[in-house]
């Protein structure tokens, strides 16, 4: 299916309003998954790799200070150390769930999906900036967290992120995955299914998006789509465990009856 997500602006807003994605809500869609490993049939980076990766992001590294783009997890989870943070805007992109996971919030038997930078619309998000003495350290911990292939560092770029009035070039995790096997397009409704109904063994779909949203909420922006993702994707688990809830109790009912 091709995809029928708008690439609305997000708007900044300082009022905040309640989620119809709740903790509680997150919570149903928890069990637990085994980690099923590596995929025997890709190849993965080694520390030479990631160490060759890291050369390589810096050498292209615009001249100043290393500046990262966070967009999804990164808001709530930077898993590196940085000096400074500001408000950022990454316009002719937009947050989108494409990037479909057989592990860590999926499995092969309900592959999840792992948000992405897509182009057009524009994109409101914190740029981080890193020490100068820890660059490398710092990018080799983000890959490590990010990325594992050559594959997937095809999708680690500079892209331009305006802070106030200034503009500069930021790094920014999978943008424009077009080209992977797992690159997806679905319709909003695809999306809030899956999201509802995947699990791995790092966590829910549900859980992903329900800690990105929170974490823009706290810092006033408001991702149209996100917000109306996390309100589809309620509903959907409300009416999923809700119709679970109707089967359990039914066949409790007829099992004295059968007996």
């Amino acid at each position: 299916m091709r995809e029928t997500i708008p690439p609305e602006p997000d708007t900044m807003r300082t009022a905040k309003s309640s989620m119809a994605l709740t903790a509680e809500l997150v919570a149903r869609c928890h069990r637990s998954e085994p980690d099923p490993g590596p995929n025997p049939e890709h190849s993965y980076f080694t520390d030479d790799d990631y160490d060759a990766a890291v050369s390589t992001l810096l050498r292209q590294k615009p001249a100043g200070a290393l500046w990262i783009f966070a967009y999804g997890s990164l808001l709530w989870k930077p898993a590196c150390d940085t000096a400074e943070y500001r408000p950022g805007t990454a316009y002719g992109w937009h947050r989108a769930f494409t990037l479909e996971l057989t592990r860590w919030r999926g499995s092969v038997e309900q592959p999840g999906l792992m948000m992405a930078l897509e182009r057009g619309g524009r994109c409101d998000g914190l740029t981080y900036r890193l020490q100068e003495a820890e660059e490398a350290k710092q990018i080799g911990r983000l890959l490590r967290r990010e990325v594992g292939s050559q594959e997937g560092l095809r999708c680690v770029r500079w892209i331009t992120v305006t802070t106030g009035n200034n503009k500069l070039q930021a790094l920014a995790f999978w943008a424009a995955p077009r080209g992977l096997d797992r690159h997806v397009r679905l319709s909003l409704g695809r999306v809030a299914h899956i999201l509802a109904r995947a699990c791995g063994h790092v966590g829910s779909g549900a859980d992903y998006l329900f800690q990105t949203v929170t974490a823009l909420e706290q810092l006033g922006i408001r991702d149209r789509n996100l917000w109306r993702l996390q309100e589809m994707v309620a509903a959907e688990i409300a009416n999923l465990h809700g119709q679970r809830h109707l089967e359990n109790a039914l066949n409790d009912f007829a099992r004295p009856m059968m007996r």
